[in-house]
């Protein structure tokens, strides 16, 4: 027997809370016929000042739950998680924005597919009237998870979706705010959980709106890019060292050609570049090795085998073994490191015999910069690869002892 449980969120809601549970009640042929036997109806009010939960009251069916104060939209959702008793949970908001109509469509994907997560996807072709604001900010942070995780979701931060409840341990902990949907997004990629989303269509809301664009979308930003920093250091960190060492050599590139052609003096933007340049190589190398690094240690928080579920199905597939790149350049960083001093120094003692044999300052001093910063990359290098095989040799032990005593 499948029993849905829907979760409503409500705070403040009383011009709309009651024809969304109308249309929630009304979804019980839909839901029968794709297979849910029992619909469980859950509101719970967040403190609200007006007449939200009197109006809730006056529906028998409905369970309300009241928090004393303002808790927030994320902690209103996993009160509402912590009272199901379906092995489905939905929710969705009580604006009106999202349809009930469409929890048969959602509920369906996740038995059939199956899907551990199914989202409700204002943005995938259905008929949405959500401001042109928002629709920019949706698209830019579900683009932004696409980057950082490798997996595509056009809407990481709709209100309406269907989750399988033996997968929240895998989720938690989550926010109390609005930041809740995109931390769940990022979550669920990470955990390398089966996330499906079916369009549905969006409406205006009834009411004034509760999110700031810039304020929330501020925390979402955050919340996303600290969710993804705790699973996979090295695809923010070394997407953004990448950047910097690209737009390093690109400079560099420039100011050898030129410095081939003859100039030998630079103007004020010439010194610029120069200064750029090292600072950028030096900082990307660092950045990305930072982030090479900081994957080890988060492995050493987290088993690789995984939480199985009732199914017997790993949650945790060994993401903290995926690297950025394949093959993983952190294993080639004692070599590069060692190379890269090799080529700095050879490059100074080169200049160094050059000066000596009449060589003015005017035509060296650009590749002495060179070596320097050649030297500091390979230092860098060098000393991230020796922490990243200490920590590497700290997170296999356990299985060698394991693997030694007989018991692996």
């Amino acid at each position: 027997m499948n029993r849905l449980s829907v979760i409503i969120p409500a705070y403040n809601e009383m011009d709309g809370i009651g024809r969304v549970i109308d249309r929630v009640l009304a979804v019980r042929p839909g839901l029968c016929r794709v297979g849910v036997d029992d619909l469980e109806l859950i509101v719970v009010d967040d403190g609200s000042c007006d007449a939200t939960a009197q109006i809730v009251g006056q529906y028998p069916g409905v369970r309300l739950i009241c928090h004393p104060t303002n808790c927030g939209y994320g902690a209103a959702i996993k009160t509402g998680f912590r009272q199901a008793s379906g092995n489905l949970l939905a929710f969705l908001d009580a604006d009106g924005t999202y349809p009930p109509e469409c929890l048969p469509e959602l509920c369906r994907a996740a038995m059939d597919l199956p899907a551990d997560l199914v989202i409700g996807s204002r943005m995938s072709g259905r008929a949405s009237r959500m401001p042109l604001v928002r629709r920019v900010g949706n698209g830019f942070f579900a683009g932004l998870l696409s980057v950082l995780t490798a997996a595509r979701v056009a809407d990481s931060a709709s209100g309406m979706r269907v989750i399988r409840p033996e997968v929240l341990p895998a989720l938690y902990p989550l926010p109390d705010g609005l930041n809740f949907t995109p931390v769940m997004s990022t979550r669920a990629l990470h955990e390398n959980l089966r996330v499906a989303e079916v369009p549905i269509p969006y409406e205006e809301r009834l009411g004034r709106s509760k999110l700031s664009v810039i304020r929330d979308g501020r925390r979402f930003l955050s919340s996303i890019l600290w969710t993804a920093l705790a699973y996979n250091p090295v695809r923010v960190l070394g997407l953004a060292g990448g950047a910097g060492i690209g737009v390093a050599g690109l400079i560099g590139l420039g100011l050898v050609a030129a410095r081939l052609s003859g100039i030998t003096t630079l103007d004020a933007w010439g010194a610029f570049a120069v200064f750029a340049a090292l600072v950028l190589a030096v900082a990307g190398v660092s950045i990305f090795s930072l982030g090479a690094t900081f994957n080890y240690l988060v492995s050493l928080f987290h088993s690789p085998n995984g939480r199985p579920d009732n199914g017997g199905r790993p949650i945790r597939q060994g993401l903290f073994g995926r690297p950025l790149f394949n093959p993983s350049l952190d294993h080639h960083f004692g070599w590069l490191g060692l190379l890269a001093m090799a080529g700095g120094a050879l490059l100074a003692a080169a200049c160094m015999a050059l000066g000596v044999n009449g060589w003015p300052v005017t035509r060296l001093w650009l590749y002495l910069l060179g070596s320097a910063m050649f030297f500091l990359v390979g230092l860098q290098l060098l000393i991230s690869w020796i922490i990243m095989r200490v920590l590497d040799e700290l997170n296999q032990r356990e299985r060698r002892c394991e693997q030694d005593l007989g018991r692996a």
